[in-house]
């Protein structure tokens, strides 16, 4: 008996040091050598994801030799963890399913040996047919590379469009007049080069607005945070502003009922005016996001000139602020959350409608300019990034870069029609008598699609 005893004694002495050595491995699983100073990211090749397709996602700042997995929920994405190289990257292919749901899909990177783990969000869209070619005549024109931004007098009967190429040092811009009609190039400027640098870099050329009760075209130097004037009768450069009057300028309105010219600039929450005859800068000022812990990015700006209000959309806060034009003083701030990348901002000021156009969230959101009552959420094609209201037709257009269209909506949020805007559109302007110019980019100088303007004129009915 005490033999048995003793046996039993053994094996279960035997049993709990085997269950402790596999507590023991399964913590060390789960609690290893964390990794110090993580800075992977992981990033699609695409800019475009619909469902169904497969996609190639490249990984860098990782630790050489760490094995990367890769979840969405409880789904493993890719059977067989990768290995990042001896630089701390990685590619590889994932399957989208058919019937993978329109939308940001978080997807859980974990890496291992040593252990950390980043999400990152990958973003499904769905492809919109095109519609409503017959209510058009669009015309068309090849310009140069780098377009981004129009704008029209009506006192020149011009259009003005600025052009920027690359990353900084940006060496290859100008900023073109165009015939309105026969979209053919009258006169054309590259800007001076860039004081104090020895690179060749110009003061490169972004954000347009047109002046004509001075005669003159405002453009932003994103890349050299400032701003500079131009004369629209022969493109001869009035003033060029001083580096850091804007940090990374973005869009320009010009405000003659108050005579001010403001500008957004992305970095930091800010907006800046001149006086549009003296060109000096008479306000300077700072929006806060109202989101904790956020900072407000003023993308686009327009202007609802009869009110003498300015609206600008935050880009990663899904805010729009409401500015008075003559004071400068915050009105209202809305914020809405389904959108995510918000970029183009319009106003319909008659019909009390604000649309706001996110390239996250690939939606057009229509609300109560008043209230900011969310009406209608619009799905409008991969990569809304711009968005005008036409008084004319009461409808608003949307850019959508990634899906190539020139959108249509009407007030109720129905697409009326859904055109081919060629490789990238980024920027579209109605005129107010119905017609609409639209401006794309290009996928380098050979692609025909691109660098393009476009006339888009509705047919009589």
């Amino acid at each position: 008996m005490q033999k048995l005893l003793s046996s039993r004694r053994l094996r279960l002495a035997a049993l709990s040091i085997a269950l402790c050595a596999a507590v023991g491995a399964a913590g060390a699983q789960g609690f290893g050598q964390p990794a110090i100073d993580f800075k992977g990211a992981v990033r699609a090749a695409s800019p475009v994801i619909k469902a169904g397709d497969t996609v190639e996602l490249n990984g860098t700042g990782f630790q050489p030799g760490q094995s990367v997995t890769l979840l969405r929920g409880e789904t493993v994405l890719n059977a067989q963890p990768w290995t990042a190289d001896a630089e701390g990257r990685f590619k590889g292919n994932v399957q989208i399913p058919a019937d993978a749901v329109t939308g940001r899909h978080p997807v859980v990177v974990r890496a291992a040996n040593p252990d950390a783990a980043v999400v990152f969000d990958l973003k499904i869209s769905k492809e919109l047919p095109l519609s409503g070619a017959e209510r058009y005549d669009v015309t068309t024109n090849k310009l140069v590379q780098g377009l981004y931004q129009v704008a029209h007098s009506e006192a020149s009967n011009a259009l003005f469009v600025t052009a920027a190429v690359g990353r900084p040092p940006v060496t290859q811009s100008e900023l073109l007049k165009l015939d309105p009609v026969t979209l053919e190039v009258t006169a054309r400027v590259t800007p001076a080069q860039v004081a104090g640098q020895t690179d060749g870099r110009v003061y490169a050329v972004y954000g347009v607005a047109v002046d004509d009760v001075n005669g003159n075209v405002w453009v932003t130097n994103t890349r050299d945070d400032t701003v500079a004037v131009y004369k629209q009768s022969d493109l001869s450069l009035v003033k060029q502003f001083d580096k850091g009057v804007l940090p990374h300028g973005r869009d320009l309105v010009v405000d003659t009922k108050d005579n001010r010219v403001w500008a957004s600039g992305f970095g930091g929450g800010k907006f800046v005016a001149f006086d549009a005859t003296t060109l000096e800068l008479v306000q300077d000022l700072t929006v806060a996001s109202e989101v904790r812990g956020e900072e407000f990015g003023p993308m686009a700006l327009t202007l609802d000139r009869a009110a003498g209000k300015l609206y600008s959309v935050g880009l990663s806060t899904g805010e729009v602020v409401v500015l008075d034009g003559a004071t400068g003083a915050v009105d209202k701030m809305f914020r809405f959350p389904s959108v995510n990348g918000g970029i183009g901002v319009a106003i319909d000021p008659e019909g009390r409608r604000l649309y706001v156009a996110a390239q996250g969230s690939d939606n057009l959101v229509i609300a109560n300019a008043d209230t900011g009552e969310v009406l209608h959420d619009v799905y409008v094609g991969a990569g809304a990034v711009y968005v005008a209201f036409d008084p004319h037709s009461k409808l608003a257009y949307v850019a959508s870069r990634g899906a190539g269209t020139i959108t249509a909506v009407d007030a109720n949020g129905n697409i009326v029609a859904n055109l081919d805007g060629g490789t990238f559109p980024n920027h579209v302007l109605p005129t107010g008598d119905g017609t609409v110019y639209a401006v794309n980019k290009s996928r380098g100088a050979e692609d025909q699609d691109g660098d393009q303007i476009r006339r888009i004129a509705p047919k009589a009915e």
